[in-house]
């Protein structure tokens, strides 16, 4: 058995265990460089795709290794390669069903029957835009980026890994493995940063490559500036020119009809030319209120992942790698404290970071404990502020787009009962309001209602990644708005 037969036979193996979408991301472009000693060497096409095929599936492909051959399997080892591997190594290049998945992600050879691009460059596009608003073409130096947000300085852990490697993979290979990504998840998270690194990592490797970085608010501006001026036309024509479109926080896009009904139209039709969409969120595709089901079907039809709070120790590691970028030294024990007092999101605690560093530059101190606990002592209060039952309703009511009557009477409506059990959760959770009076308030409810209603959103957020992240946005914005 050639190494190349026995590693399509090892990807058969592996890719009946793991996801479509993480058999794609990592085992794209692998071979087997070679055998010895029963030592197998992998050849790779990244560090990240080295890292995860070492650290994260060597059990599989051990596994799968010992199961179909027959020499002793000791080990493995990833080596990354720089060349692209020939056709006849390449994860994916045989025939069999089990390996058919990867190579049909490959791009089409004659890209450029595809490609729609005007012989005109866009920003000399006739009659589009005139709107100074409007004036945001996709060529390279007009596509949105901040070219602060890279892979490199983008801290990874637990709680974004899958998001990171997700948009890495899509950087690497632009509408032809994830397409859409949707990625969502609280205020202050990273969601940006990763987005805007896929544009500058393509920017980097494809300069030619159309970016648009866009907001769903900005993105509805320029569509009722393109109606208002009877431009519709040229503004469809703009956006389907571009080759990567990143629209951020897509939730604002929720009961705007007309823009929905254009976004969709855009979508579908970047989306046949295998041009990649990008987009985020705060909430998954399903909890966003009034979506157009056809939209909806769209976002779910690609990849889906979320980005959650960060943990202690990647608090820590986000304050350190601030600090390398600042230039500036602040003892162990005061990070602990800032990591330890801000724990929400990241914007928040780099703005904590900050306002240390600029108190103790102006007033030219050293950084110690009790400085840092006095320069924060009112944002940390702040945060920590009292809670109504007014803060709770006004919460509930903005997320699930609901009214407040509907909330409180008695009724089993299907689109008001999860709202409501959460309301009853955060009520007990954060009120510590007694079960009685919480189904007094909702309708004269009995207090065995209200106590069904904590139990059951407290044991799902055990099994249930997706509520569990829900609860997380309800409190930021209780605490945080």
């Amino acid at each position: 058995m050639t190494h190349e037969e026995l590693w399509k036979a090892v990807l058969g193996e592996i890719e009946l265990s793991i996801s479509r979408a993480n058999f794609i991301t990592w085992f794209k472009n692998t071979s087997i460089l070679g055998l010895e000693n029963g030592a197998v060497t992998i050849g790779v096409p990244n560090g990240f795709a080295k890292e995860w095929l070492e650290n994260k599936y060597n059990i599989y492909i051990l596994k799968a290794l010992r199961k179909i051959n027959p020499e002793e399997i000791r080990g493995i080892q990833c080596i990354i390669r720089t060349e692209n591997p020939s056709s006849s190594q390449s994860a994916g290049a045989g025939q069999s069903p089990q390996n058919r998945s990867i190579d049909a992600i490959k791009a089409p050879e004659n890209r450029s029957s595809f490609d729609i691009r005007p012989s005109y460059p866009p920003h000399a596009h006739p009659g589009y835009p005139t709107n100074p608003a409007l004036e945001k073409p996709t060529l390279i130096h007009h596509s949105n980026l901040n070219h602060r947000y890279t892979f490199e300085n983008f801290i990874v852990s637990e709680n974004n890994e899958l998001a990171r490697a997700a948009c890495f993979a899509v950087s690497q290979n632009p509408g032809m493995v994830y397409n859409p990504l949707f990625i969502y998840g609280g205020v202050g998270l990273g969601k940006t940063h990763l987005l805007q690194s896929i544009g500058n990592e393509l920017t980097a490797s494809h300069p030619e490559k159309k970016i648009k970085y866009i907001t769903s608010e900005r993105f509805t501006t320029e569509l009722v500036d393109s109606i208002k001026n009877q431009k519709i036309d040229q503004f469809k024509d703009y956006y389907q020119q571009i080759d990567l479109l990143i629209i951020d926080d897509v939730q604002f896009l929720s009961g705007k009809e007309k823009t929905q009904a254009e976004f969709f139209h855009i979508f579908n039709a970047l989306y046949q030319l295998n041009k990649q969409i990008v987009i985020s969120s705060d909430r998954p595709p399903h909890a966003i209120a009034t979506l157009e089901d056809r939209l909806r079907s769209r976002f779910q039809g690609g990849m889906i992942t979320d980005i959650s709070r960060p943990n202690y120790e990647t608090r820590i590691a986000i304050l350190e790698a601030k600090l390398r970028e600042r230039g500036f030294q602040i003892d162990r024990e005061s990070l602990h404290y800032i990591a330890e007092n801000i724990t929400q999101n990241v914007r928040e605690l780099e703005g904590a970071l900050n306002r240390v560093i600029a108190y103790c530059e102006f007033h030219k101190l050293t950084p110690s404990p009790s400085a840092t606990e006095k320069i924060l002592s009112q944002l940390i209060f702040q945060t920590k502020k009292n809670l109504s039952l007014d803060d709770i309703f006004r919460v509930v009511i903005e997320y699930y787009k609901i009214e407040k009557e509907d909330l409180v009477k008695k009724g089993r409506k299907k689109e008001v009962a999860h709202p409501r059990q959460m309301a009853m959760y955060l009520m007990r959770s954060e009120l510590q309001t007694s079960f009685s009076s919480i189904g007094s308030v909702f309708g004269g409810r009995d207090h065995t209602t209200a106590l069904h209603a904590f139990e059951k959103i407290h044991k799902n957020t055990q099994l249930n990644t997706q509520l569990k992240e829900e609860i997380h946005t309800l409190k930021e914005r209780l605490y945080y708005s």
